[in-house]
């Protein structure tokens, strides 16, 4: 009995048939998935805008300001504050849960799983502290904290200067003053600024060194700086310039002239 040869030219053709089938079928349903969060998280944002109009002309620094989010906020109480860049698609809840700070690092507002996550608040701040510390992922499609990594050039900065972050009794904006890369430091590692340790900036000795570091840490001369007292925004991303990278933008709150 004669054995068959195998065409190994058709097995190859075969094989890479399938490769390009299950790629395809894990792009396609990526595009899905990030599309499908992104009208989600857009569905959001079109609530607070209509909720903006309905109290327009009305102070909303004190307690009208919840007015603004109260149906979101019935939704999911874990939301404690609203964060929004003019210009950019950066406009997004900000969700607080102390006892389990990285709950929402792959959870949509609703709880589900979504691989964008939310923007959450730092373990060890609280949403209306003297320092904020803000992370959220730095998706592909540019969505969530993607919008951040604009900020390494100087001319985008020129036309997006202020970030708004108003929680549920308080309007507050915010001027950038530092952007820069940086990365988790190793424990071993001496003489580095980690950003991410100083949640609390009360003591002014802390405080006074955690702004200088971040301007001398900055791609470039923002003009801004901040005073010993006045609230700190800091917002942290992933970079993929080196492991275990990062990309923050820190701004002190401002007061309208």
């Amino acid at each position: 009995m004669k054995k068959r040869k195998v065409n190994w030219l058709n097995v190859s053709l075969l094989v890479c048939l399938i490769v390009f089938l299950v790629s395809g079928f894990f792009l396609i349903k990526d595009i899905y998935t990030s599309s499908k969060e992104k009208n989600a998280n857009n569905l959001l944002s079109d609530i607070v805008k209509d909720a903006r109009k309905n109290i327009d002309g009305i102070d909303v620094n004190t307690e009208n300001m919840k007015d603004v989010y109260q149906s979101l906020y019935e939704q999911n109480n874990d939301m404690a504050a609203w964060i929004y860049i003019e210009g950019t698609g950066l406009d997004y809840p900000v969700m607080y849960t102390p006892n389990n700070p990285e709950f929402y690092l792959r959870r949509a507002f609703d709880k589900t799983y979504a691989n964008s996550g939310s923007l959450f608040i730092s373990d060890g701040c609280e949403p209306d502290g003297n320092h904020v510390i803000i992370y959220g992922h730095n998706m592909k499609n540019g969505t969530m904290f993607g919008y951040l990594m604009n900020y390494d050039s100087y001319d985008y900065f020129e036309t997006h200067p202020y970030i708004e972050y108003d929680t549920l009794t308080h309007q507050g904006k915010y001027a950038i003053m530092s952007v820069f890369y940086t990365e988790i430091f190793p424990v071993e590692e001496k003489n580095v600024f980690r950003y991410y340790q100083y949640t609390d900036l009360s003591e002014q000795s802390t405080f006074d060194y955690y702004i200088a570091a971040a301007l001398s840490s900055s791609l470039y001369d923002t003009g801004v700086t901040a005073e010993y007292g006045e609230r700190i925004l800091t917002l942290s991303t992933c970079s993929y310039h080196k492991e275990n990278g990062r990309f923050v933008v820190i701004a002190k709150e401002v007061t309208d002239e």
